[in-house]
């Protein structure tokens, strides 16, 4: 399918799942505005990179995710929101009576209350274009939980239950909003994290994968940046026109158990 005379605004795009959306949605024609909080010549490097590569406008704009106002002037500043994907997020890992306040905040902040924010101020610009698509990237753990994640798995909750409801506000438009939940997806920082957890429990890399990231993935294998962003480029197609509000899951099977 072609997506050109589209304009794509992906949240926290500048590494990771966010830029294999990106490039997917550019591959398939979009125009794309990728986000961070940093503002480096490596971030405009990047988007110029995704345009070259795909011959589109490609642009980088720099918002701080935690802050309700800078979300919405991401949307203001891209000029055209035609498909949105909220991906933004931070994680931090600790019991709940030991759970850092600032942490529960930020976290809070930025996997949930982002999507809300970025979502009102394009909703406006969809329906004025007539068509709008708007992807949140969930996880499995929008969808089950595991301990001493508190925050990010109500963050992801809270965001597929944004989803659900912004999927019954625009039904009788044609505009869509569905979640995507991932399960492990091999991104830069996932790849790093493997020599350390081998190390510490005294196994091969390729054990540590198998026996201890990847224990709750039933397929054993994780999805790669590309697929959840072809998945992306699907939810935009005309064949997922009736699909909103939404969850597909993209976890090798991890919440079928």
């Amino acid at each position: 399918m072609s997506l050109k005379g589209k304009t794509a605004v992906i949240t926290g795009s500048n590494s990771g799942i966010g830029l294999g959306v990106a490039h997917e949605l550019a591959r398939a024609g979009a125009d794309v505005v990728i986000n961070s909080f940093t503002n480096t010549e490596d971030d405009h490097a990047l988007a110029k990179a995704i345009g070259d590569a795909h011959g589109v406008t490609a642009r980088y704009v720099q918002a701080d995710m935690s802050k309700p106002d800078q979300c919405r002037a991401l949307i203001e500043q891209a000029g055209a929101c035609d498909i949105l994907v909220n991906n933004a997020g931070i994680q931090f890992v600790a019991p709940i009576d030991e759970f850092p306040m600032e942490k529960w905040d930020a976290i809070i902040a930025i996997n949930m209350s982002s999507a809300f924010h970025t979502t009102a101020a394009a909703l406006p610009m969809m329906r004025k274009a007539g068509w709008g698509r708007i992807i949140n990237v969930a996880s499995a753990h929008g969808l089950t939980a595991s301990p001493y994640k508190s925050a990010y798995v109500a963050a992801k909750h809270g965001v597929v239950g944004l989803t659900k409801t912004t999927g019954l506000e625009t039904a009788r438009e044609p505009i869509t909003c569905n979640a995507i939940c991932p399960g492990y997806v091999l991104t830069p920082l996932v790849e790093a994290q493997i020599p350390d957890t081998a190390k510490k429990y005294g196994m091969t890399e390729d054990e540590a994968k198998q026996k201890v990231i990847l224990e709750r993935q039933p397929s054993k294998e994780f999805a790669t940046v590309e697929q959840i962003g072809g998945t992306a480029v699907f939810l935009c197609s005309d064949a997922a026109a009736q699909i909103t509000g939404t969850t597909i899951s993209v976890d090798g099977g991890w919440t079928a158990l």
